[in-house]
C-alpha cells in the first residue's frame, strides 16, 4: 500500500502520477494523518473496473445456477449465435 500526504499531489503531481503508472497500484492520500482520498492512473482504474464487472457476472451466473436457472452449454450458445448471425 502506497501512502502519501495530500500535499504531495499539489506539489509533486507529476511524480505522484508517475508512481501510480509504475506501480499500477492506487496511492492513498492523507490529510492531517487521516485517510482522505485515493489516486489511480486511468489504465489501472479501467482494468480494475473490468475485473469487478467480470466478478459480478461470475457471481450472478453462480447464483442463477444455484437457483435452478437454465444453463447453456458452449455448443448451444455457439449454435444460437450462428443462427443470429445468419439471420435465422
Amino acid at each position: 500500500m502506497i501512502i502519501r500526504a495530500s500535499a504531495d499531489i499539489r506539489s509533486n503531481y507529476n511524480a505522484v502520477i508517475e508512481e501510480c503508472r509504475q506501480s499500477g497500484e492506487p496511492i492513498y492520500l492523507t490529510k492531517n494523518g487521516q485517510g482522505d482520498a485515493v489516486v489511480m492512473d486511468i489504465d489501472s482504474f479501467e482494468r480494475r473496473e473490468q475485473l469487478l464487472k467480470a466478478r459480478q457476472m461470475i457471481l450472478e451466473a453462480y447464483i442463477n445456477g444455484l437457483s435452478g436457472a437454465k444453463n447453456y452449454s458452449t455448443g448451444e450458445v455457439r449454435a444460437t449465435m450462428d443462427q443470429i448471425i445468419r439471420g435465422e
